[in-house]
């Protein structure tokens, strides 16, 4: 196991400086950082000389990728055109997103693997049908329109919750925006989920247990439950990732100033330095999600060894 996890660790160093790299490329690339700074007016050359001069823009990409890669190992991720440093917005950001997240994910394994494993185990009745076809309702309709209407109800209509959250961003605040965010995922974990243990309700190995005389509970949770969920948790685990990343509709919506919030200003604002950074992180966190959920194969299936 721990040579294993030596030989993944060592594989994420070129997967996560090609990752960084791409993502540097492309948004120094795309446009001018400098012409964000000066607004609907267009910046003189003198201005735009001094700019570029001062946030090291004047020097060539690939030694402005170099000089940022080395200040990332020391925590420096830069400073925003603003002149506020990248790390404040992020202490700010990330525990909200990552609350956020948090809340999202349970949705979906609470509720989706619930539901995938009662259909799953009545494939065929109506209950099944009922979550098939809620699910495909689910998956069908953005999330913006979901959001929008979840909080024109609840918000405004019946005034059961706040329609923005604020800045606090509790865990009682964030239930709405979490079950938004997670809506399409869970609809994928359901279904999923379903088939999943449909699958592997008529292998050899849930036969022998159930003509072994064991509880039907046990059957379930024991045997087919925990290999049926190793396809879940490879999309939970990637799902993780993707909702921190992808949360800018769903804080736009709530008012939630979250990493999706400063995702959409720095790309509105061209602040290569926020995007970069925020980025980076994102990486970063698809990078450790991703170990472990190898790691956790093994505990979900015990013939799974890592050499």
């Amino acid at each position: 196991m721990g040579r294993y996890v030596l030989r993944r660790l060592l594989q994420m160093i070129p997967v996560f400086i090609g990752a960084t790299l791409l993502i540097f490329l492309m948004v120094n690339v795309l446009g001018d950082p400098v012409a964000g700074l000066c607004g609907e007016r267009t910046c003189d050359r003198a201005t735009s000389a001094q700019l570029k001069k001062e946030f090291g823009l004047d020097r060539p990409v690939w030694q402005q990728y170099l000089t940022y890669m080395g200040n990332v190992f020391t925590g420096d991720f830069g400073t925003a055109f603003n002149g506020q440093p990248v790390t404040e917005l992020m202490a700010t950001a990330f525990p909200v997103t990552v609350r956020l997240t948090i809340v999202a994910i349970l949705f979906e394994v609470v509720i989706g693997i619930t539901l995938g494993v009662i259909t799953g185990l009545r494939r065929g009745r109506p209950v099944d049908t009922g979550v098939l076809l809620g699910t495909l309702v689910v998956i069908s309709v953005p999330t913006f329109v979901t959001g929008l209407l979840l909080q024109l109800l609840l918000g405004v209509e019946w005034g059961w919750i706040r329609p923005s959250v604020s800045a606090a961003a509790g865990f009682g605040e964030l239930l709405v925006p979490g079950l938004v965010l997670a809506s399409v995922s869970l609809a994928y974990v359901t279904r999923l989920t379903r088939t999943s243990i449909a699958e592997n309700r008529r292998s050899d190995y849930v036969r022998t247990a159930v003509a072994k005389g064991l509880p039907h509970r046990r059957v379930v949770t024991r045997h087919l439950l925990r290999n049926s969920l190793i396809p879940v948790v490879t999309f939970i685990g990637a799902d993780i990732g993707f909702l921190m990343g992808g949360a800018i509709v769903t804080e736009r919506i709530f008012n939630i100033h979250g990493v999706g919030y400063q995702l959409y200003q720095g790309i509105l604002r061209q602040n290569t330095q926020t995007v970069v950074g925020f980025v980076t992180v994102l990486v970063l966190v698809f990078l450790v999600t991703n170990l472990l959920v190898d790691l956790l194969y093994a505990v979900l299936d015990p013939r799974i060894r890592y050499a």
